[in-house]
This record gives structure tokens, C-alpha cells and sequence, in this order.
């Protein structure tokens, strides 16, 4: 990319970045595994097949009685889906959480006004978070005061 295709005004805001190695080795089964399903559990069909399943547990009711048996088979179903499904889910959003805050700390660097001491704080604990967010607020409310963004 030229300099040409960036404006004047960012030219200065923006440093090249570093070269980032980039990992080629395939990803472990488990993450594979939990992507996918993570993926797959949040499509429409996968709402519907569910649905299904309790509807036609719900209409077999008259044909076993509704005995306890029944009633086992919909609630061990469904106690061990979401047991194993915690697990999924959680590994999904922490890979997504952390490749988030990774994006998130190069743009912060590369922002020429930006603090770099902003990097990792998702680290720290909530006190810290908050100072830090109250002060940020301050610093807003004052840029608005005198007319200056960001400043």
C-alpha cells in the first residue's frame, strides 16, 4: 500500500506494524471441535432440530403413559447437552476474547495519542477497571467541555 492511499491527517496516527509470526501448525482437535460446535449450536436448524426432539418427546408422553422413564429420558438428554456444552462454548469465546484483546492492544499501539499503558489491562482487577474508566469518562466530558476531541 502507498502513502498515497492514506490521508494526510492519519499519516502520522499510524506506525507500520511488526511482522507477526504467523503459527502454521493445524489447531488441536478440541478447538476444531468446540469452533464447530460452537458454530453450529447457534444456527436456526440446530434451534429447530431441538425443538423437534421436545416435541416429539412431548407427543410419545400417552404412548409410555408418561412414566418416569420418560420423563428420565428428556431430562438426562438434556442435563448432559448442557453440561458438555458449557465447556464448548466457554473454550470458543475465550479464544475469541483473547484474539479480541490481541487486535485491540496492536490498535492502541499503532495509535499515535493512544496510552500504550491501556495494553492489558483486561489483566487488572475491577477496582483498577473502573478508576480507569471513570477517568476516561472525565477525560471525554472535559474534550466535550472545550470543544477539543480527543484531547
Amino acid at each position: 500500500m502507498s502513502d498515497l492511499s492514506i490521508p494526510q491527517s492519519l499519516r502520522a496516527a499510524v506506525t507500520p506494524p511488526p511482522e507477526v509470526p504467523r503459527d502454521t501448525s493445524r489447531p488441536s482437535l478440541f478447538v476444531r471441535f468446540s469452533t464447530r460446535v460452537a458454530l453450529l449450536a447457534g444456527r436456526p436448524a440446530t434451534f429447530i432440530f431441538a425443538l423437534a426432539v421436545v416435541i416429539v418427546w412431548a407427543a410419545s408422553g400417552p404412548l409410555f403413559h408418561f412414566s418416569d422413564t420418560w420423563q428420565l429420558v428428556i431430562n438426562t438428554g438434556t442435563t448432559v447437552v448442557t453440561f458438555l456444552m458449557v465447556f464448548v462454548i466457554q473454550n470458543a469465546q475465550n479464544r475469541d476474547g483473547e484474539a479480541i484483546q490481541v487486535k485491540l492492544d496492536e490498535l492502541i499501539r499503532a495509535t499515535k495519542d493512544a496510552r500504550n499503558t491501556m495494553i492489558g489491562i483486561e489483566k487488572l482487577d475491577d477496582a483498577h477497571v473502573r478508576a480507569l474508566e471513570a477517568e476516561l469518562e472525565e477525560h471525554c466530558a472535559g474534550s466535550a467541555e472545550t470543544g477539543v476531541a480527543g484531547k
